[in-house]
């Protein structure tokens, strides 16, 4: 990856344009749409949704929650790199259309590096590893044994090929030196639907779609796949902490434009959303879907793309994973 060409493009485009600073403070001057690539109810739309609400009272003009869900959102990302660059078309990136699918897609039809303009990290959130309410390994010790113990036959759900959940149980495979069985979904409802009749055997779900479920003790929070432990789940170890050292595999969600974006309109975005960001009533919601650690700079959002696609890079690489195009 050319990190630092990625880092140095952002805004550079715009900056040519000439710009200046008084076009930003007009703007908007009509509706902005926020296009999420899942259904509604999902983590995504529903942290889109948070900063939507703030940012139409703040700018007082509508601010649109669009869903185009496929292909995990890569064809939400597709969409937007070909929007006008005018900042009426603004995309939640999310970890599956700019870190992941890099790797795993070739005949991807946009470059992360090109056709956007990284604006502000809205949250990162852990993974939670879960298991059916009839599994009786229940530590991370315990189901590495297990795997161990019968190859190939443990069975992981994910919301599809080439998903967070997907790559999160390839580094664990990677990390623990075991096999296991991947089943992939589409989607976190049926996933969730068939763990909890005990179909499958685990997941590495997405904290928001997982909480729930772990909460009413339909499934069994293992380990949450962050350094720390999210506020959510304070009783839940970390990965870390059962053993498996620097295991981070997060789903993370912010705000991007369309490649040619003018820094004027992007800066005021990323004002105005670290100021949504750091409202109580916003943080509020934010820990209760495990997100936090968003906002800051647009340097420092571009810097944690270029860092996320090179650490999946070397787990598709090293696990040797395929994904249908």
């Amino acid at each position: 990856m050319q990190r630092r060409s990625f880092i140095q493009a952002v805004g550079a485009t715009a900056a040519a344009l000439g710009v200046p600073s008084v076009f930003a403070q007009e703007w908007p001057t009509g509706p902005v749409r926020i296009v999420v690539g899942f259904p509604p109810g999902g983590g995504t739309d529903a942290l889109a949704r948070v900063v939507a609400q703030k940012l139409s009272v703040m700018w007082n003009q509508t601010v649109i929650v669009e869903n185009k869900g496929g292909v995990a959102g890569v064809l939400a990302a597709e969409y937007v790199s070909t929007q006008p660059s005018d900042g009426s078309t603004l995309l939640m990136a999310h970890i599956n259309s700019h870190a992941l699918a890099p790797s795993l897609q070739p005949k991807l039809r946009y470059d992360v590096q090109r056709d956007f303009v990284p604006i502000v990290l809205v949250g990162v959130t852990p993974n939670l590893l879960i298991a059916s309410p009839t599994q009786k390994a229940v530590t991370v010790k315990d189901i590495v044994a297990l795997c161990a113990a019968e190859p190939g036959k443990v069975s992981f759900g994910s919301a599809g090929a080439g998903s967070a959940q997907h790559l999160a149980l390839e580094m664990f495979k990677l990390q623990a030196k075991v096999d296991a069985l991947h089943v992939p979904y589409k989607g976190s409802g049926p996933l969730l639907a068939d763990l909890m009749g005990s179909q499958i055997q685990y997941s590495f779900e997405t904290m928001t779609a997982a909480t729930p479920h772990v909460k009413s003790g339909k499934v069994i929070g293992v380990a949450q796949t962050r350094l720390k432990r999210a506020k959510g789940h304070p009783g839940i170890p970390t990965m870390q902490e059962q053993g498996f050292e620097g295991f981070e595999a997060t789903t993370w969600y912010g705000l991007a434009g369309p490649g040619r974006l003018p820094s004027a309109i992007a800066d005021k975005i990323n004002r105005d959303v670290n100021t949504v960001l750091a409202m109580p009533d916003v943080q509020e919601r934010l820990d209760t879907y495990g997100a936090e650690d968003g906002g800051g700079s647009r340097d420092k959002f571009a810097k944690f793309i270029s860092s996320e696609i090179d650490k999946w890079a070397r787990v598709v690489r090293d696990g040797k994973v395929k994904v249908d195009a």
